[in-house]
């Protein structure tokens, strides 16, 4: 066994004595590098072999381990989530080791019913403070898993519908929809005066909604 130090750190190399003519090289499918080496090659030429090779040796090093990383993720529970803007464990989030053992599938069930928990908890706080900002009250309040939107509104009825979803990005983009919505409560279509509601009541809304066209996990910080 040999390291090599490479721009990605110091890498463990395997090396086999074989009865080959020249060094070979080569990264396995799960991160791992393997050399074999002609019988009688010394420690100091394999060892600096793998020196001239240490950029090759680590841009496929870690091709390999996203690789892996992006397999795993497509058939086991992730191990971190986005919550409120963060990306959290699932221990941390779920309370137990329970996210990581279950199967995707298990795991998008859950990851769900923990969003519309979530964003029922938020929502009253919220929704209270911005009705008694804006001077307009809905009748209902709704916590649903909408595919397309953040929010929807019915003006007659004043009933209003939040996206779960929202728990997975930051606090500020739930007071946008909520926002959002009140607005159509006072101005049900998407004009001038719609926009200067919102303006006024949201003055980040543009920059909140362009957050709000990324993936949430790309939209989330690391948790410190």
């Amino acid at each position: 066994m040999l390291d090599v130090d490479t721009p990605a750190g110091a890498i463990a190399v395997t090396v086999t004595r074989k009865r080959v003519r020249n060094l070979n090289l080569r990264v396995r499918g799960d991160g791992s590098v393997v050399a074999s080496i002609p019988l009688h090659t010394s420690a100091a030429r394999a060892q600096a072999f793998l020196d001239r090779r240490a950029s090759w040796i680590a841009q496929h090093v870690l091709c390999r381990r996203e690789q892996a990383e992006l397999e795993h993720d497509a058939a086991h529970a992730p191990s971190t989530i986005p919550l409120w803007g963060e990306l959290v464990s699932s221990e941390k989030a779920f309370g137990s080791a329970l996210l990581p053992e279950s199967t995707a599938a298990e795991a998008e069930d859950l990851v769900a019913e923990l969003y519309r928990q979530e964003v029922k908890r938020a929502l009253p706080a919220v929704a209270e403070h911005l009705e008694h900002q804006m001077g307009v009250h809905a009748s209902r309040w709704q916590v649903r898993a909408m595919k397309t939107r953040w929010g929807s509104c019915t003006p007659r009825t004043r009933a209003i519908r939040i996206n779960a979803r929202l728990a997975a990005y930051p606090p500020s983009c739930l007071e946008f929809v909520v926002a959002h919505e009140l607005c159509h409560l006072m101005e049900p279509s998407h004009n001038q005066r719609f926009h200067t509601l919102l303006d006024i009541y949201c003055p980040e809304n543009r920059a909140i909604a362009s957050l709000l066209k990324k993936p949430a996990r790309a939209a989330a910080r690391p948790q410190a």
